[in-house]
């Protein structure tokens, strides 16, 4: 295989294991509450959606470890700690999501069949594909990527052109906030730190030995995938919005039905009969190569901390889909609300440890680590106790700092020691 080809096979696989239940149905919901502001939505929702995510990739290239080497200069046992929360909530939340929105959307509507078949059935596959750890990236890059792309942009850009273009009044108050805090629910940044590290696998079981030509692969890569999300992002948010005034969608639904119909009638409107068809095997795909790369990413860290075992390996696997069995069996929506707390918390320090390992070495020392991932848990907790129903008990202190009320308390203190703690090491050295 050539460099180039090797190059797009790999960014095709990256995107793909990004592309899961909640990049297709956040978007376009989030598009028709923006309304007129649909341009400023994107622009927030990128942020957390595409751009922290492709910076986690990059860190990669740079690492070329595991996700224990995104945070091993805070100490050790954080890392550790940090690693196994993140592969657990993987596990127990995006993972099992992605079997809830395929029965959901793909399965039931067809064949009106149970949910625990569904997913029985659906997490049997995912472990065939796991257990086949040496074929995965070239299978997903080569043949499932191109299908989920070719019926999205069909989807969208027939839409676009079919539409009347006429727009809701935006129902949000700070439409960049409100794009940003959608982009938690992808888990893209912290389903950065998880497949980012299946690729290099990937790439080492395929017998890539050099660093800087993995470290050259994984950054085209990374900015092809990001691409791609960009572009997809962007038209899937703009069609939610020009199909503002086409689709009537029913407020007393729930959210997750509301994505779904929206969805639906976008994926109708622009396919006619042929949409539904389109939008089943479109969600099956897109949530089956995610959750693929979540089991595998868990399996690869317990197979590592057991001294390399394939029974670690094989034995994570089989339990990672075990989970999914049983909590894929939950609505899409009930499993929303179960991740928003988790979220809250840990995406936070996921930010930051993605965006302190692409830093200079002199920017990022173990003293900037320490400061900053304290920092950012320290003041995510009012956001994360507020999401479980305490929002009484830190409203008044949510008062005094800044940008709390968005959910965005942790960013200005973490900008302000990171600055400090390298102001006060500048001076150091020079004395």
């Amino acid at each position: 295989m050539t460099k180039t080809k090797e190059t797009l096979v790999t960014s095709f696989a990256l995107f793909s294991l990004f592309f899961g239940a909640g990049n297709l149905l956040l978007p376009p919901l989030l598009g028709y509450n923006a309304g007129e502001d649909w341009i400023w939505v994107t622009f927030g929702f990128m942020i957390t959606a595409v751009v922290i995510p492709i910076l986690g990739i990059l860190a990669h290239a740079r690492l070329q470890g595991t996700m224990f080497d995104f945070g091993k200069k805070v100490s050790p046992a954080f890392s550790t700690i940090y690693c196994i929360i993140v592969y657990l909530i993987s596990i127990t939340i995006p993972s099992p999501r992605t079997a809830s929105a395929t029965h959901e959307i793909a399965i039931h509507p067809a064949f009106g069949t149970s949910p625990l078949l569904t997913s029985s059935i659906y997490f049997s596959l995912v472990l065939v594909f796991v257990l086949n750890r040496s074929k995965i990236l070239n299978f997903i890059g080569k043949f499932l990527t191109p299908l989920i792309v070719i019926m999205l942009f069909a989807v969208i850009g027939i839409g676009l052109f079919t539409s009347d273009g006429l727009m809701n009044v935006s129902t949000f108050e700070a439409p960049i906030v409100s794009g940003i805090l959608e982009g938690y629910q992808t888990f893209d940044a912290i389903g950065a730190v998880v497949v980012g590290a299946v690729v290099i696998i990937s790439l080492n079981l395929k017998g890539h030995n050099s660093f800087e030509a993995k470290k050259e692969m994984i950054r085209k890569s990374g900015f092809i995938a990001g691409l791609g999300l960009l572009l997809i992002y962007a038209g899937l948010i703009s069609v939610g919005s020009f199909f503002g005034t086409d689709i009537q969608i029913d407020n007393a639904l729930s959210s997750d039905m509301q994505r779904a119909n929206l969805l639906r009638g976008i994926s109708i409107a622009s396919l006619g009969s042929f949409g539904n068809k389109v939008l089943s095997i479109l969600i099956a795909l897109a949530c089956f190569t995610t959750a693929v790369g979540i089991v595998t990413g868990t399996a690869d860290y317990f197979k590592g901390i057991f001294k390399n075992s394939q029974n670690a390996y094989t034995i994570t696997g089989i339990l990672a889909c075990c989970i999914g069995v049983l909590v894929g069996q939950l609505d899409f929506h009930s499993i929303i609300v179960i991740a928003i707390p988790a979220l809250m918390f840990i995406y936070p320090i996921t930010i930051i440890l993605i965006l302190l390992n692409i830093l200079p070495e002199k920017l990022a020392s173990a003293k900037v680590f320490k400061v900053v991932v304290l920092t950012t848990m320290v003041f995510s907790v009012p956001d994360f106790l507020t999401t479980i129903g305490l929002a009484e008990s830190v409203s008044s202190l949510q008062n005094y700092i800044p940008l709390s009320t968005f959910s965005l308390g942790w960013v200005l203190p973490a900008l302000t020691v990171f600055i400090l703690t390298n102001l006060l090491n500048k001076n150091k050295i020079t004395t």
